[in-house]
């Protein structure tokens, strides 16, 4: 399987900096707690001197939005969203261990986590630019299609596991409760997200490891070295 961005988003968003994990055997509860409570400290801390739009990550990927069209309050990129719950309502929901561990270092970090099922991806996922025609899977079960040009993660057999970015995540390829082998997206657009996105990564890796006993494979991907291979 493979994950990539296309080059023509490369092209259009020259500051992108993205990482990937792929762990297998993390099935089941951690067999050791969660910092979870640690993480979500972190990011109250933060937010208690500035609000979350005041950020230099959220701001990167506001303009972002802007550039493709898109109201940045009305489609906020995922980090954004949920350090908007945890200020306003003070936490974050409980979903599945491995995805309440994304959200808990993605509002830490304040850069959007995207982790997909890597079993229901099929070939693998590349982030491009839709077509129109291809088929996007609600949590609700409803099927869409995404707007021409919007940018999304694709598979080859034309379904789209999320859409408009760090928006919207796809009922095609989310964590289930037997979930054992996970796809984590890391991107990020400010200026310190070459630092910031590999610390994020040894994060992850380091409380999967903790928690599953597992190990994981990351790459940092560019322009010139586009693709990761798992």
């Amino acid at each position: 399987m493979r994950f990539q961005h296309s080059p023509r988003l490369w092209a259009e968003h020259p500051t992108l900096v993205a990482g990937v994990l792929h762990a297998e055997g993390v099935d089941g509860k951690p067999r050791a707690e969660l910092p979870l409570a640690r993480l979500h400290d972190t990011a109250r801390e933060r937010l208690a001197g500035s609000s979350e739009g005041g950020f230099p990550e959220i701001q990167a990927w506001r303009r972002a939005f802007s550039r493709m069209g898109l109201a940045p309050t009305r489609y906020r990129c995922a980090a954004e969203s949920l350090l908007r719950r945890l200020r306003t309502a003070g936490s974050l929901p409980e979903v599945h261990p491995l995805v309440d561990l994304g959200n808990a270092i993605s509002v830490a970090y304040a850069i959007p986590v995207g982790i997909f099922d890597a079993a229901l991806i099929g070939e693998g996922l590349e982030v491009r630019h839709a077509r129109g025609d291809e088929r996007y899977l609600t949590f609700g079960g409803t099927h869409e299609h995404p707007d021409p040009d919007e940018v999304i993660f694709a598979d080859p057999a034309g379904r789209a596991h999320a859409r408009r970015w760090t928006n919207r995540q796809s009922g095609w390829s989310a964590v289930r409760d037997d979930t054992a082998s996970i796809l984590v997206v890391v991107e990020a657009v400010h200026d310190t997200a070459d630092r910031d996105v590999p610390l994020l990564l040894a994060t992850l890796a380091d409380h999967l490891a903790r928690g599953w006993s597992v190990s994981s494979r990351t790459a940092i991907l560019s322009a010139t070295a586009p693709r990761f291979e798992f």
